[in-house]
């Protein structure tokens, strides 16, 4: 596998068209602090952490739905920077995602952050992706 984040978020798309509460996913220290943002920012319920025999260990992601519509709460979740063609950007030029209603999710010397935490740090770094 070339890009682990695209994985990540292709799992949690498609986990959502098929209406599943709850997704598996192999993971890492970038993907934990992904799933930890997402979180923070309510696009998921809740999340766990397991190790397995193996020691890359597995994360266990709860989808978040609306009860009456059944619609989930990630309406887009887009990758931005890939292994071919990197995006960086500087505490100027960050991205504001759906006008402000969505978030960046940025990797930045100060760890993985979003776009607005960024903007008060005043760092920049390279776009993982696009949620909304």
């Amino acid at each position: 596998m070339t890009d682990p984040i695209s994985d990540y978020l292709t799992r949690v798309r498609n986990a959502i068209k098929a209406n599943h509460r709850i997704v598996e996913i192999p993971a890492s220290n970038i993907k934990k602090e992904i799933t930890k943002i997402l979180f923070d920012k309510g696009y998921i319920l809740n999340y766990k952490f397991d190790s397995t025999e193996n020691k890359q260990g597995v994360i266990k992601v709860a989808l978040k739905y609306n009860p009456i519509t059944k619609t989930s709460a990630i309406k887009s979740l887009s990758r931005i920077s890939s292994p071919g063609l990197r995006k960086y950007v500087d505490s100027d030029n960050l991205p504001r995602v759906l006008n402000g209603l969505g978030i960046a999710i940025l990797s930045t010397s100060k760890g993985v952050i979003t776009d607005k935490e960024a903007k008060n740090i005043g760092v920049g770094g390279e776009v993982l992706c696009y949620i909304y």
